[in-house]
């Protein structure tokens, strides 16, 4: 007896399509078969179980193939090769597109998953049959989640929702959506899930009755009409009542709209006319009347929804919609698939798709996968405003959006260029909050030289902030190329290498696949406005030459007392980031540090502390507010100066030595004399994380018998 899957493969696709998926069954099949699940189960039945999910989204022949494959290449010796060979180009994209990273270390796993994702998101823009592939491998590890520990299954729960969710919501794919919400209920808030299964319940049968009795009215409107429609009720699902009852303090008794009815129609004209007729019946409830026909939500749904006090005193809600709409509400993009006959045409899907399209854009800008994910989930959660140009064409935007996220929207160069807005007529700055159904009107200058920095202070899309950062980093290209390229100097040092040796072709286009560089110059530019760390770099070549050399070519151990270490993001300059910033070799300022910004012609802003001379007596014009961001700086390395006085210099370098080596420090450069008095002077740098590690190390020295003095130094 056959699979149901083979079966339903039969039913749905002919001739050559049916073919190769019967063929990928079987291949994906062989290729798992000696795997099991976390159940004990044959690990085949999650990739059966995904392209079940798929098929009744109605997706096509090559993206069912990809379900079947898509854990092949990453959990078994199926190369790409093979799966382009057996099933061709466009089979191999999508599994390829699913498949995580190739084995990499990482420092923890959100890192990895961010990475991960982005790898994913950026592949999804290419061919969106690759989310909707992901989100049906989602779905069934959620269903089957009961299985891995409790850690791991509120793990990928919340992750989940604060992912997948709101991309399924974005795509439009509501019964994906509904279920995906409820099991991540199921196990990050288990109580409450039960409390609503069993209580809901208990209701059922009362509640059923009355909604039967809302139909049958609803019937008997439709023929006084004359429009020939469907009416059924629709029961609320349990995440959506839940974040009710949370977000407003309801009680379950309290939340009266546990099932919504819905009626469908043929034509616009009978949706607006059914809501007379209903409100002409019922009482309408003020500010529960929404128009989304006209005004459609950004994943293009579209539906009528009144609340209304009925004749027997409760209230509920009517959805009213076409049968297209309808269809597009339930299945979103992948209506475009399951219903070719019917879809609305290319500009509609581009417009359900034009979000991920203004992501493209700016996640190029952002620093690392981690930012571009916590910027994304930013905007998946914000809610949403539509806003409107003098020529009516509609733009959404976040929430508390300003003129400047709406310039943006409409274009980089509109953005670039913008001086002042207008909102409906009137003259108002730019930080002013727009609202729902204003009409935005962007006053622009050739002769601006582009935004201002202040704008990141209130500007709320992620879109808008990424692009004014990338205009910043794009004016001062020379001069990031110029510090990245002598921070991955100092770095290689540091390390004990020359640059020079390191940059081989071999390493640089390992370089280069790792972080999408093309050029030498795209190297350095993104290591001087802080994209990636000239460690991440000197780390990828220093691993390519050690493969391919049989000694490393090391240099002298001394590094310059006056080189600095440029930590990206470790410093806010007033409050943001995106600074073009150097450390001041003179006195070498490490976190904990109180400092302070000087503007340098050169090198950005260079970071000093606050008791150092050279700042002191420094123009007070050119001085910058100042201060670390912890989190961004524990993992950076910097130098700080050291004087010790002692009796014995050759006891004292024997000592520090030791101190600095029981402590894990590294000494990076060290010079002695003797002064006047027939003192010994010894100055040395450390390279250290924190300002802890300075005082550890100062208490230590000066617990050492032969040593008078430590102190920190200026040059």
């Amino acid at each position: 007896m056959e699979h149901p899957l083979l079966d339903k493969i039969k039913a749905h696709y002919f001739d050559s399509d049916r073919d190769n998926l019967v063929k990928a069954y079987y291949y994906a099949e062989k290729a798992h078969e000696n795997q099991k699940r976390a159940s004990g189960e044959p690990y085949f039945i999650h990739p059966v179980a995904v392209a079940d999910i798929l098929i009744d989204l109605g997706l096509d022949a090559p993206t069912i193939a990809a379900a079947l494959l898509h854990d092949v290449i990453e959990d078994t010796p199926a190369t790409d090769e093979d799966i382009r060979r057996e099933f061709g180009e466009e089979v191999l994209t999508l599994v390829s597109g699913v498949t995580k990273l190739e084995k990499i270390v990482f420092k923890s796993h959100e890192e990895e998953e961010a990475e991960n994702f982005r790898k994913i998101f950026i592949a999804m823009a290419k061919d969106i049959r690759v989310i909707i592939i992901k989100l049906a491998d989602r779905l069934h590890n959620m269903r089957s989640l009961n299985f891995l520990s409790k850690e791991r299954q509120q793990r990928m729960a919340k992750e989940t929702l604060e992912i997948y969710c709101p991309i399924a919501g974005r795509l439009g794919i509501s019964r994906m959506k509904c279920e995906l919400d409820d099991l991540c209920l199921k196990y990050l808030d288990p109580e409450a899930f039960e409390f609503l299964v069993v209580n809901i319940n208990q209701k059922l049968e009362e509640r059923n009755n009355f909604v039967s009795r809302v139909v049958s009215e609803l019937q008997q409107m439709l023929a006084e009409c004359n429009i020939q429609g469907e009416v059924f009720g629709r029961p609320k699902h349990f995440y959506s009542i839940y974040k009710k009852m949370k977000e407003k303090g309801k009680t379950l008794e309290q939340i009266y709209d546990l099932t919504a009815v819905r009626i469908i129609v043929s034509t616009v004209s009978e949706c607006y006319e059914i809501l007379g007729k209903i409100h002409e019946r019922w009482k309408p409830i003020p500010g529960r009347i929404k128009d989304y026909i006209a005004t459609p939500k950004a994943n293009n749904y579209q539906s009528l929804h009144t609340t209304v006090v009925a004749g027997f005193g409760q209230p509920f809600e009517i959805q009213i919609r076409t049968e297209e709409m309808h269809r597009t509400a339930e299945y979103g993009i992948a209506a475009h698939w399951k219903y070719k006959e019917h879809v609305e045409g290319e500009m509609s899907i581009d417009q359900r798709l034009s979000w991920i399209r203004e992501a493209m854009e700016w996640q190029g800008a952002v620093k690392d996968s981690q930012e571009f994910l916590d910027a994304l989930k930013t905007d998946l959660y914000n809610d949403q405003l539509l806003v409107f140009t003098p020529q009516g064409k509609v733009i959404t935007l976040p929430l508390s959006a300003t003129p400047v996220d709406f310039a943006y929207a409409i274009h980089s160069a509109v953005g670039n260029k913008c001086t002042g807005a207008k909102v409906n007529g009137k003259i108002v700055p730019l930080s002013s909050t727009l609202e729902t159904g204003d009409v935005v009107e962007i006053i622009t200058s050739p002769s601006s030289k582009g935004p201002s920095r202040d704008w990141l202070k209130f500007v709320k899309s992620s879109s808008a902030k990424a692009k004014i950062k990338q205009f910043f980093r794009k004016i001062m290209q020379e001069e990031n190329v110029k510090l990245g390229k002598s921070m991955l100097d100092e770095e290689a040092k540091r390390r004990g290498f020359s640059l020079s040796d390191l940059l081989t072709d071999g390493g640089l286009h390992k370089v280069y696949d790792r972080y999408s560089f093309t050029t030498e110059e795209d190297m350095y530019a993104s290591i001087g406005y802080g994209g990636i760390t000239a460690a991440q770099v000197v780390l990828k070549l220093i691993d390519y030459y050690n493969r391919y050399h049989s000694a490393p070519p090391k240099i002298s151990e001394t590094v310059s007392s006056g080189s600095f270490y440029k930590a990206a993001g470790a410093v806010l300059i007033n409050g943001q980031d995106g600074f073009l910033i150097s450390f001041a070799g003179c006195c070498s300022p490490i976190p904990g540090d109180d400092i302070v910004g000087f503007i340098s012609r050169g090198r950005g802003v260079v970071i000093h502390r606050k008791d150092c001379n050279n700042v002191c007596h420094a123009d007070p014009d050119r001085l910058l507010p100042a201060e670390w961001v912890k989190e961004r700086t524990q993992k950076a390395m910097f130098n700080v100066n050291l004087q010790i006085r002692a009796a014995d210099q050759t006891a004292v370098l024997a000592s520090v030595s030791a101190i600095c080596s029981g402590l894990g420090l590294s000494i990076s450069a060290i010079n002695g004399r003797k002064d006047k008095n027939k003192d010994y002077i010894v100055d040395i740098s450390v390279s250290v994380t924190a300002q802890a590690e300075v005082e550890s190390l100062m208490n230590k020295l000066r617990m050492d018998g032969k040593i008078y003095d430590v102190h920190r130094i200026t040059s």
